[in-house]
């Protein structure tokens, strides 16, 4: 199952229904080091750290 999937990649969530835990599947994001790369080659932006995410809180 999708919370099964989620607890083995270290991602905790905690939601009050399935709708709301499927929006936070892994695949519903883009890659964002391929984005970065994508945004510094059209020279929108450019490159000067990078972070680790630690948590998200929607609501």
């Amino acid at each position: 199952a999708l919370e099964k999937e989620l607890e083995d990649k270290g991602i905790l969530v905690m939601a009050k229904g399935r709708e709301t835990i499927a929006e936070e599947m892994p695949e519903s994001y883009k890659d964002v080091d391929h984005v970065v790369e994508i945004v510094e080659k059209a020279n929108l932006s450019r490159k000067v750290a990078k972070l680790r995410p630690l948590g998200v809180i929607k609501g």
